[in-house]
């Protein structure tokens, strides 16, 4: 599977990507708001060997892409796609960034180019996101995107032994359709 923008290649995140994938992933900064951190290339080897689905759209996995910038050809970051255990018509997406592309549009771009196909091409009908409410430079991509805040859940994800709230974002099909045509 493989969407193409302007700027970016999003390609199924693949062991080649491993090196690239620990670079960013393992750095405190990019990570903040994260609740997997590596703390080795093998982590990154294994979480890509053993927790990626095959096929993308396969109901109850995860399956990952890789951000590459088409000029350099370099990886940027991934974004993760959730297809929800039975629920064929839902959809959960993160994205990460290496914090050296932050604030350049990558993720607007990555994250509208897989909104368009979930929502045009798969006929999705709902798409969430869950946010730190401490990320504020995600939440405001989120309302950029047309996504609205649904809940707010306090102390609800235990992330390195410390309770943190959970702020969950989302957007409908006819949502999106209509501030995208």
């Amino acid at each position: 599977m493989k969407l193409e923008t302007k700027r970016l290649l999003l390609e199924k995140l693949e062991i080649k990507h491993a090196e690239a994938f620990y670079s960013y992933r393992s750095d405190a900064e990019t990570n903040k708001y994260q609740g997997w951190i590596p703390y080795a290339l093998e982590d990154c080897q294994h979480f890509i060997k053993n927790r990626i689905a095959e096929e993308f759209n396969e109901t109850g996995t995860w399956y990952q892409f890789a951000i590459i910038l088409k000029e350099s050809n370099e990886m940027i970051g991934d974004f993760g796609v959730h297809f929800l255990d039975g629920d064929t018509h839902q959809v959960e997406i993160g994205c990460t960034i290496n914090k050296n592309y932050h604030r350049k549009g990558y993720a607007k771009e990555a994250v509208s180019a897989v909104l368009n196909h979930l929502f045009c091409n798969l006929k999705k009908h709902r798409i969430s996101a869950s946010v730190d409410p401490l990320n504020t430079g995600s939440i405001r991509l989120m309302e950029r995107l047309g996504f609205r805040k649904e809940a707010h859940f306090k102390e609800s994800i235990l992330i390195n032994g410390k309770w943190v709230d959970d702020v969950i974002y989302a957007i409908l099909d006819k949502e999106w359709l209509a501030i995208n045509d």
